[in-house]
């Protein structure tokens, strides 16, 4: 995968940690980001037919304001 920093690829791998350890998935064969920066994303991952649905929001350094199971 390409990211434009460090920053931005440090919050991608934090974010599918998360959901890895909310699910216990494995793996994760989708994910769906809606938003931006100053507002948070909307998100749903997926794993065949499993879906888990989530936002989140961090701050300019990527450490994470919150992270939240909707």
């Amino acid at each position: 995968m390409f990211f434009c920093c460090n920053i931005c690829a440090d919050i991608f791998e934090e974010m599918v940690r998360r959901v890895k350890e909310n699910t216990g998935w494995g793996k994760i064969d989708y994910i769906e980001l809606i938003g931006n920066y100053s507002k948070g994303r909307n998100c749903t991952a997926r794993r065949g037919d499993e879906e888990f649905k989530y936002y989140f929001r961090t701050y300019s350094d990527g450490k994470f304001i919150s992270f939240e199971k909707k």
